[in-house]
């Protein structure tokens, strides 16, 4: 598979220490409350350039609407967060937002089910769904073949999006939202309703990109362990709003960590770099 993104320079000092650009997310005390409800409880979380996280978590546990914060779609309610070193309130998030790539079924829902693939990804350099008058250089129409070619959909280039498959359908979200280049990039349950072989396709893929150096900081939420892809570096463990715990994966993703995080007794067994669980019996 080619490369995801162009080359980016990292600066780190002679003795290898990071500089402080690396840090593309920090929030410190970050909570959001709607009414008597409280969707994220004094969040604090830092993630640097080269990181891969997954987020995982039941139901209601607050991993996509720290998915939201993190691509300046939503505000928190009190605490501070800056991304890719701008702090969020004070910056223009217009500007802020194509530097982040975001792929939801959210997003999805609101294309046009006749809207051509072609179009639905180039489209996303002027962070619009779909193509209306914009005019495109060939090297943009190019960068979108080859991403959809990257997540193996090239072949349905030209056409509708409301014909494909729901597994097609999370390929090319993926290549739309790698299109502008991001420096973050968000995936929200990308393997969710889809088959055993379209799941682990995706997965493969997804490790090809986490990669792959020059390929931008990933954060994937999901509710299956798994559906980790291999290559992912980090983990954090969330339940009602609150972390349970976040580091490294395999400091992190435990059977003990996981039966705290999902209310019941869990065993994790690990194949290789892929992780599964089962409720404990007895």
């Amino acid at each position: 598979m080619g490369q995801v993104g162009r080359h980016r320079d990292v600066a780190v000092s002679a003795d290898g220490v990071r500089d402080a650009g690396d840090l593309v997310i920090e929030m410190a005390g970050v909570s959001v409350v709607r009414g008597a409800t409280t969707l994220l409880d004094d969040v604090s979380w830092t993630v640097e350039l080269d990181e891969r996280w997954v987020i995982l978590g039941p139901n209601g546990a607050g991993k996509t609407t720290l998915l939201q914060l993190a691509a300046a779609l939503l505000h928190p309610t009190s605490g501070e967060i800056w991304l890719l070193g701008e702090p969020l309130g004070l910056t223009d998030v217009f500007e802020l937002r194509p530097r982040i790539g975001f792929a939801s079924a959210a997003i999805a829902s609101r294309v046009p089910p006749g809207e051509i693939v072609r179009d639905l990804v180039v489209s996303a350099g002027y962070a619009v769904l779909g193509r209306w008058r914009e005019r495109y250089e060939a090297e943009d129409l190019d960068r979108a073949v080859h991403l959809l070619d990257l997540m193996g959909v090239a072949g349905f280039a030209d056409r509708p999006f409301g014909t494909l498959s729901e597994g097609e359908r999370k390929r090319v979200q993926i290549a739309r939202a790698l299109m502008p280049d991001p420096e973050i990039m968000l995936l929200d349950e990308p393997a969710a309703g889809l088959d055993l072989g379209g799941r682990e396709d995706l997965l493969l893929r997804l490790s090809s990109i986490a990669d792959d150096p020059d390929a931008p900081t990933l954060i994937m939420v999901t509710h299956h362990v798994e559906e980790i892809p291999a290559s992912f570096s980090h983990a954090m463990l969330l339940r009602d709003g609150a972390i349970v715990a976040a580091g490294l994966i395999r400091d992190v993703v435990t059977s003990s960590n996981l039966s705290d995080t999902f209310g019941l007794p869990l065993r994790l067994t690990r194949s290789g770099d892929r992780y599964f669980a089962r409720r404990k019996r007895g």
